[in-house]
């Protein structure tokens, strides 16, 4: 297609420009709100086309030069050509359209934006692994931005914890080597304080050469090595015998340890701050009895329980709320205790549920919480903390807890996936 002039008017949820042409919504990858760029389509649709830049004509004064030497082919950053304060401006007008248009509430004061270290920072993750007939080699790598179809053939990634990401181009060298090359479709890494885990998914079993590559590579580079032959509960280590993942939260003196297919906050600098923020707005008193919904292996629910009389955790899955509770144990918490329970039902008649909480803490997936908030708060809850990894559940719930009697009186966004066009948020709200 002939390449065309057009000009960009604003960033959408995913991080492209965005261009009105002939009264119809154009999304255009590696644009910036004010540029004027030629562009060519990549594929049209019938309410709307996608598009990418073949150069920028007049650039933003956000604009910035990369650092990643894959950005445009890999989907793992959609922002890095966007300086980070824009970044941070960006997603807080996300929040802030997203309060207004679906919560229909606005916040009495904005918080300032949490930012950390943006590089380096990912601790979590999965790899795609794919053997390319045609080229005969191996590819380890996000998906490719233009067709997730592809996985991008990246040597190194500049947002992956430090001790991996210049070794990402290491790992599809030492699949290639494997028996089993063609049957290994990802593998997934986590990073603890002074361990990094990697889970290599196999199809089909390991030979004893297969299991020796993987030792000898796990000892050069100091990487843990788990094997996952099934689904999650087949995951076993290989090397170390027994490795240990855990992370610390210095300011409360507590540790968590994980296993390296549980949910951890991707961002570990980001977290340590999220979890400041927490405890400020919750304002934890010594008699404070608090409940904190969608807990996981206890993130928040321990440090609580340094500051408050009693804490109770809820989260649905079993092997996490079992891990919680070793966690409360070995960091001497008495007063931390956690319950299973699926919190998209209605759990209205469960002994937590029905019991008088002073705070409540909220952190949901991306769906929100309002299936809880249809029995919670009670009467007695005068101040909600909750976190939020999707603008338009937060408002959406937002708008049922002003409804309920409660006010919103602060809210921001919190930079967890520097980026990436992803919104991290947090607000806190109190009975009138």
């Amino acid at each position: 297609m002939t390449p065309f002039e057009a000009t960009i008017t604003d960033l959408s949820h995913d991080g492209r420009g965005v261009a009105r042409i002939d009264n119809k919504a154009t999304f255009v990858a590696g644009a910036l709100p004010g540029e004027r760029v030629l562009l060519t389509y990549r594929k049209r649709h019938r309410n709307y086309d996608d598009a990418e830049v073949v150069s920028v004509i007049e650039p933003s004064p956000d604009r910035v030069e990369p650092r990643c030497q894959h950005f445009g082919q890999c989907s793992g950053c959609s922002l890095q050509h966007l300086a980070p304060a824009a970044q941070i401006a960006a997603k807080q007008h996300v929040l802030a359209e997203n309060f207004e248009r679906i919560g229909k509430v606005v916040p009495e004061t904005w918080l300032p934006p949490l930012t950390d270290e943006p590089w380096g920072y990912r601790r979590k993750g999965r790899f795609s692994v794919r053997f390319v007939t045609k080229k005969d080699r191996v590819l380890v790598g996000f998906r490719e931005e233009s067709n997730p179809r592809f996985v991008a053939d990246i040597q190194r990634c500049e947002v992956i914890h430090p001790a991996l990401g210049p070794k990402v181009g290491l790992l599809a060298a030492v699949v290639q080597r494997l028996d089993v090359a063609r049957d290994i479709p990802q593998i997934e890494f986590a990073a603890g304080d002074d361990t990094v885990a990697l889970v290599f998914r196999h199809l089909s079993p390991l030979s004893a050469r297969d299991r020796e590559t993987l030792v000898a590579f796990g000892k050069e580079h100091g990487f843990a090595i788990y094997l996952q032959p099934g689904n999650q509960s087949s995951v076993h280590p290989l090397w170390p015998e027994a490795p240990r993942l855990a992370f610390a939260i210095p300011a409360d003196g507590v540790e968590l340890e994980f296993l390296p297919l549980d949910f951890v906050q991707v961002n570990a600098g980001m977290n340590q701050r999220m979890l400041a923020r927490t405890l400020e707005l919750l304002d934890l008193q010594p008699t404070d009895r608090v409940l904190d919904l969608f807990c996981g292996l206890g993130n928040f629910t321990l440090p609580i329980a340094r500051h408050a009389a009693e804490v109770v955790g809820v989260e649905g899955e079993h092997g996490l709320v079992e891990r919680a509770a070793a966690n409360a144990a070995r960091n001497g918490l008495s007063n931390a205790s956690f319950r299973v329970a699926n919190l998209f039902d209605d759990q209205r008649n469960e002994p937590w549920a029905k019991a008088a909480w002073d705070k409540i803490l909220l952190d949901p997936p991306r769906a929100g919480a309002d299936k809880v908030l249809d029995y919670l708060p009670r009467k007695g809850t005068d101040r909600i903390v909750y976190v939020s990894c999707h603008p338009g559940s937060l408002a959406r719930d937002a708008g049922l807890l002003v409804a309920k009697g409660f006010r919103l009186v602060s809210a921001g966004v919190m930079d967890m996936f520097p980026h990436t066009a992803h919104v991290e948020s947090i607000a806190l709200f109190e009975r009138r």
